[in-house]
């Protein structure tokens, strides 16, 4: 699986925190090897994200991601609940 960063994700990413980085990288690790683990409790989403799928971080942070074909996962965005979803 090929994973690519939106430059939007990149500009989101470069924000935060170190913990939230190093937490991030190892979410990431954890995907590679099996995007459905339950930790990262993978999911569809609806509405503005129609067509994207999340996983967990940690806390309050969410990654969303769109899978693409020829086995490609494009990260467009990071952050957390609120940010994300405005609620």
């Amino acid at each position: 699986m090929k994973l690519v960063f939106h430059r939007d994700f990149v500009k989101t990413y470069r924000q935060l925190k170190l913990t939230e980085k190093t937490r991030f990288r190892e979410r990431l690790r954890l995907f590679s090897a099996d995007p459905f683990d339950p930790i990262l409790n993978n999911h569809p989403l609806a509405g503005r994200y129609g067509g994207y799928r999340s996983i967990n971080i940690g806390g309050d942070l969410r990654a969303i991601y769109k899978h693409l074909p020829g086995e490609i996962c494009i990260f467009v965005t990071i952050g957390t609940h609120h940010q994300l979803y405005g609620r």
